[in-house]
């Protein structure tokens, strides 16, 4: 009984221990694998705040999406290299996180939208992805597991969906920048408008100060343009020849005074048919 009871205590301690040990060993491996689950659900919540960044294209690439918007994201898609790139980038990366979460199943749920997205593949980056990082073809593919469907993919991969896409885009990458006219206003500021050769700037009025006396009209006797004109008197021609002799350069002789009751009167002008004929002054 003693040699017995001997016996009995040491594996009974050692049960306990084993059993201390397993316990332990499974919380470790509970709290190992809580950190995996919290480790990728960052990393799909990561994923999710860069498709829904703002002007990112990568929301487009998600189940939500529709097909009202392919058209659309297309074009945002496939606008530039940098954003292609970016979408081959995201789509691995969504792909990646369905192979580490493989092994947990209760991360299904959280994960479901990842998987829709992949099945459809949209623009056919899934397909490509498979095909160039992981060397697949439309028979075999390791991939494939990842989604419940993968005939989306499998038809993506034979008719290289996506190289089509790059090959409709890729020209308007290598086009050169057309430069952006300024937007001109069609009714331009009166300062802006431009000059005409003819126009000429007039001069500003001022007031003519109160000393200048200006003869009125009536002041100013008719002159008629129709009759002669009345001969000079015999001081006002003689002034007259004067001042031409001064203003003459060679000979300055005196010209002979002229006598107004010589002078020639110039004959009348015709008479026209309806006009009254001139009565003759009395004598």
């Amino acid at each position: 009984m003693t040699v017995l009871h001997r016996l009995i205590v040491p594996v009974v301690l050692l049960a306990i221990g084993v059993a201390g040990i397993y316990v332990v060993a499974d919380a470790l491996g509970h709290n190992e694998r809580a950190a995996e689950r919290r480790a990728l659900l960052a990393r799909s919540d990561e994923l999710t705040a860069r498709a829904l960044a703002g002007n990112s294209a990568l929301s487009c690439l998600d189940a939500a999406a529709g097909d009202a918007t392919e058209t659309a994201c297309e074009a945002a898609v496939f606008a530039s290299p940098q954003s292609t790139a970016a979408a081959v980038a995201y789509i691995g990366a969504r792909l990646d996180l369905l192979a580490d979460a493989k092994a947990m199943p209760g991360l299904a749920p959280r994960l479901s939208g990842t998987r829709r997205a992949i099945e459809l593949d949209r623009f056919g980056i899934a397909a490509h992805v498979l095909s160039e990082r992981d060397g697949c073809s439309a028979a075999q593919c390791a991939g494939f597991a990842l989604v419940n469907d993968a005939n989306m993919l499998k038809s993506n991969i034979r008719a290289q969906t996506f190289d089509q896409y790059v090959s409709r885009h890729a020209g308007a990458w290598n086009a050169p920048a057309q430069p952006v006219a300024p937007a001109v206003s069609q009714a331009l500021p009166p300062a802006t408008l431009p000059q005409t050769a003819t126009a000429v700037p007039q001069p500003e009025g001022h007031p003519v100060p109160s000393k200048y006396d200006f003869p009125s009209a009536n002041s100013i006797p008719p002159v008629s343009i129709m009759n002669a004109e009345p001969p000079l008197s015999k001081e006002a021609a003689a002034a007259k020849a004067e001042a031409l002799v001064k203003a003459a350069p060679g000979d300055k002789t005196p010209p002979v005074p002229i006598d107004p009751a010589k002078t020639p009167v110039p004959p009348k002008r015709p008479q026209a048919a309806n006009e009254p004929a001139d009565i003759a002054p009395a004598r």
